[in-house]
């Protein structure tokens, strides 16, 4: 589709104005983009607005020579609705074919001016669009475009929500105005919008009901009034419709007119038989042509009206009725009765004699029309024949009579009959005595008085039929008899007994009056549970108001006796609830197993007799447990102190972890994360346990993770820090190093000072605290004066102790022992320190060969003690004695304190305050303190054996 744009130019005026004339411009490009058509949503300028920028531009124009024409163009675009914001609709520079810089970029000519675009007002079509100011670019706004929304008008007949497509194009209308004023230029955009399948047929009622008479012929059409209507266009419409269901006698045919409307007809493809069906219901589907196809549906209800079809029938031919000579009048003689399967006044059926029912008859026996009872219209006559034929018509609207034949035979009879004359003393209505259940034994019914009409025979009298009910004669009377019961009546058991009271005579003659009695229900029974004791089960964390059970009891009562109505027991939790009508159990709130496992309430069903009777039932209720618990151990962090070379697989300690689930779902297995190589853990007892025997020296703590997992599906888990400390034990000696041999020496000049430092002895304990205090002492001497050395216990230097002479010249062998104080056995080491004591070194070889020989030393046997920091348990006894001071120094100054306090208070009361300061300045006594302190820097000693 292709454009026209066409510029009209107006004259200008002032002294740069010229007379132009009408020009055409080029056509302008036509963009599309996927949507369909739209009718016009309005002008986003009124022609209002126009004149007040025209009469604005008439204004200027002798102002300005540059503003000598102006002109208006118009494009035309399409588009998809629906489509989302930025989408490209087209470029008004471009598709214009502006010269001049219609963006930030450089003229496409020299001196080409710099264009600016704008919408004319942000009317309705403005919401939809987005105008570049400066490139001229029109896109899709972030209100998306609904054509059904924009363009559809309310169809005739059609419900207000429901709008009708329109055949005219959805249009979208603006104004842009192209900038300065010397370029000015009016654009009028034209924007199409096409449909898209976005809206799926509705129909305008949920439920449609069509009659067809049980008598249509095949091919019999219908039509469906309530049309499915869908906004959409063209094939995106209503395109076909469809039955559900058609139960093989129904299909449906689409007829299209000339505006394209199309109308589903029901058509009947085989017979109707009302009296075989009355309604068939189905759902009937509209479809649309688009991609994919949307449906929409209806319930449809097709019901078949009734013909005359069927005329009344008896269900026998001949009735063989037999009279008593002597019968009143109103006797009832039978009733007949014809049925009609139609409905309505099809099936009115109206009864008369036939024409060949000789009049005497028809007087003798009245036929009721409506009813088809037969009565005696007035007493027999001696006279009247013994034999009528009564020949009756059932009479139907349209339809032949059906015909029955009633013969009546009538029995002479000689003699009368005995009467019976009831007197009822219960309750009697029309023959029926009313009882209530639980009367007591002997309850009168009636008094029956038997007479003989010709007072010459004997009548005897007796009760015929089942129930708990006798006759018997009423003294001193003999002709009365008594009704009454045998045993208590029982509604549950029987409601209705039929009894006969039967006079004969001694002639053979009797009279049969029948008696019916009707048992009154009384609430005589309470509710029934099935079973005493309810057991139900229901999964932890289930939903609110969750389904439990359906309460059931029965009550043997009828009407509102037997009514129940259902509730709770006092016992029973607030968040159970029972509905009392219809006895559902449910629960309004989330069940915790680990919370409440168990559940037990009573529940209670009650009639409504009055007074009213109950019945007691027990609830138990067993929380299922779900696997919502994660193990938990019962500390985050496990730390184990374990003595180093701990033998493998000992005990080092046991990892507590709880689970609150239940059965599997509480099983724990426990597993190590990481160093799994050295460390396993006993899954049952929680025991950790190493694998080998664990060296300080090589490590001295280890962190594990370990994770316990359950036994649930799917499994839950938790992880918990455990940190073993390896305590340190004394299983390494001192390692000396230096002197690094036994056999190596130090020059000593004679010269040396006393106190001068000659050497050290250097070694290191690779165990930690008391294990690696190291002591330093000389177990052995050899040389001139070997007592001229010592050595310090606690750095290992070794000072010359006094002056050397010339006697004390030669080679000094000093054995130092190097010990430490570990527990409960300190190790040592020993090594050989070698001084020279000369000069100079004038024969090395001697004093090699001196070293070489086996030293002849005696070991003493008393080592010197060294003074260390108090962290060994190990004390000698005498260390007790300087706390036992401290402790005495302390109590002896509190006392004196206190007392000077006391002193202290008794002459504030008496003197000024400077001197009760001296006088308390005198009284504290300075010593106590003084000794405290000298105590509390006094050194702690720790042997060293």
């Amino acid at each position: 589709m292709t454009a026209v744009s066409v510029g009209m130019n107006y004259q200008g005026t002032g002294r740069c104005s010229q007379a132009l004339g009408t020009s055409w411009l080029p056509r302008s490009r036509h963009r599309q983009l996927e949507m369909g058509h739209l009718r016009g949503a309005g002008r986003t300028v009124s022609h209002r607005n126009l004149q007040h920028l025209f009469l604005f531009l008439l204004f200027i124009g002798p102002f300005n020579c540059f503003a000598s024409y102006s002109r208006a163009t118009e494009l035309f675009y399409s588009l998809n609705e629906g489509l989302p914001a930025g989408v490209l609709i087209g470029s008004l520079a471009q598709d214009l074919r502006l010269h001049g810089v219609a963006a930030e970029g450089p003229p496409t000519r020299r001196g080409d001016p710099v264009l600016s675009f704008s919408l004319a007002s942000q009317g309705l079509g403005g919401q939809y669009v987005s105008l570049d100011n400066r490139s001229g670019e029109l896109h899709t706004s972030a209100l998306q475009i609904d054509r059904e929304a924009l363009c559809l008008e309310t169809g005739a007949g059609s419900p207000a929500s429901l709008p009708a497509p329109s055949s005219e194009p959805c249009l979208l209308l603006l104004d842009v105005l192209v900038l300065p004023q010397e370029h000015f230029r009016l654009v009028k955009v034209k924007i199409a919008i096409r449909d898209v399948n976005d809206n799926a047929p509705r129909f305008p009622v949920p439920n449609m009901r069509l009659w067809v008479p049980e008598n249509a012929p095949v091919d019999t059409r219908l039509a469906i009034e309530h049309l499915a209507l869908d906004p959409d266009l063209g094939t995106n419409a209503v395109q076909t419709y469809r039955l559900q269901d058609n139960y093989g006698v129904f299909t449906l045919d689409v007829e299209e007119n000339e505006s394209g409307e199309r109308t589903p007809y029901l058509i009947v493809m085989g017979a109707l038989d009302r009296e075989d069906r009355e309604e068939y219901v189905t759902l009937i589907i509209a479809e649309d042509g688009g991609t994919p196809p949307l449906l929409g549906s209806a319930t449809l209800i097709i019901g078949i009206s009734d013909i005359n079809d069927n005329c009344p029938q008896f269900s026998d031919s001949q009735l063989n009725i037999t009279v008593y000579g002597n019968s009143s009048a109103e006797t009832h003689v039978a009733t007949i009765h014809a049925v009609d399967m139609d409905l309505g006044s099809n099936a009115q059926i109206s009864y008369s004699y036939s024409q060949k029912v000789p009049q005497p008859s028809k007087d003798l026996f009245h036929l009721d029309e409506s009813t088809g009872a037969i009565k005696l219209s007035s007493k027999i006559d001696g006279d009247a024949p013994r034999l009528h034929r009564l020949t009756i018509l059932a009479n139907g609207a349209g339809c032949i009579p059906a015909v029955i034949t009633v013969l009546v035979s009538i029995i002479k009879v000689m003699l009368r009959p005995p009467e019976v004359v009831p007197r009822f003393i219960a309750n009697e209505v029309e023959g029926v005595v009313y009882l209530k259940e639980l009367e007591p034994v002997n309850t009168p019914i009636a008094f029956f008085t038997i007479k003989d009409p010709d007072e010459k025979y004997k009548v005897d009298c007796f009760l015929d039929g089942n129930g708990p009910f006798k006759l018997s004669p009423y003294k001193p009377y003999n002709n009365e008899y008594l009704l009454e019961t045998t045993r208590p009546l029982d509604y549950e058991v029987q409601q209705l007994y039929e009894i006969s009271v039967i006079a004969w005579n001694s002639e053979g003659f009797h009279v049969n009056k029948i008696i019916k009695v009707q048992v009154l229900d009384d609430n005589d029974n309470s509710p029934v549970f099935p079973q005493q004791l309810i057991e139900l089960s229901i999964e932890e964390n289930n939903a609110p108001n969750a389904f439990l059970t359906k309460l059931h009891a029965t009550d043997a009562d009828s009407g509102e006796r037997g009514k129940v109505s259902y509730f709770l027991g006092p016992d029973a939790p607030s968040y159970f609830s029972l509905d009392k009508t219809t006895g559902v159990l449910t629960v309004s709130t989330q069940l915790d197993r680990e919370e409440k496992e168990k559940y037990r309430y009573t529940v209670k069903a009650i009639d409504s007799g009055l007074p009213p009777r109950e019945s007691i039932a027990t609830v138990t209720i067993t929380v299922l447990d779900k696997n919502d618990n994660s193990p938990r151990f019962i500390n985050k962090d496990f730390s184990f102190f374990v003595p180093e070379n701990f033998p493998g697989l000992g005990e080092i300690g046991v990892i507590s972890v709880t689970d609150a689930d239940s059965e599997q779902n509480g099983w724990v297995a426990l597993s190590v994360v990481n160093g799994s190589d050295i460390f396993v853990i006993d899954t049952g007892k929680g025991v950790l346990r190493a694998k080998v025997s664990l060296d300080r020296e090589q490590q001295s703590s280890y962190v594990l993770w370990v994770e316990a997992v359950d036994g649930g599906d799917p499994a839950l888990s938790s992880t918990a820090k455990i940190t073993v400390l390896l305590l340190d034990i004394n299983d390494n000696p001192p390692l000396v190093l230096f002197p690094q041999s036994n056999t190596s020496y130090l020059l000593v000049l004679p010269s040396t000072l006393p106190g001068s430092p000659i050497t050290e002895v250097y070694a290191v304990d690779k165990d930690t605290g008391m294990n690696a205090v190291i002591a330093y002492s000389i177990i052995g001497r050899r040389g001139p004066r070997p007592e001229s050395f010592r050595i310090d216990p606690k750095t290992g230097n070794i000072t010359l102790e006094e002056s050397l002479m010339q006697n004390d010249y030669g080679l000094y062998r000093l054995l130092v022992k190097v010990s430490d104080h570990g527990y409960p056995e300190p190790l040592h080491s020993t090594v050989m320190v070698n001084l020279f004591v000369n000069d100079t070194v004038s024969n090395e070889s001697y004093i090699e060969s001196l070293l070489r020989k086996e030293p002849d030393i005696n070991i003493e046997e008393k080592e010197p003690q060294i003074s260390i920091e108090p962290t060994h348990k190990k004390m000698e006894s005498p260390s007790c004695v300087p706390t036992l001071v401290a402790l005495s120094i302390i109590s002896l100054g509190s006392i004196t304190l206190v007392t000077g306090m006391g002193i202290y208070i008794c002459l504030w009361k008496g003197k000024k305050h400077h001197r009760a300061d001296e006088n308390l300045e005198v009284q504290i006594p300075l010593n106590g303190r003084i000794d405290l302190h000298m105590l509390e820097k006094k050194p702690m000693e720790i042997s060293n054996i």
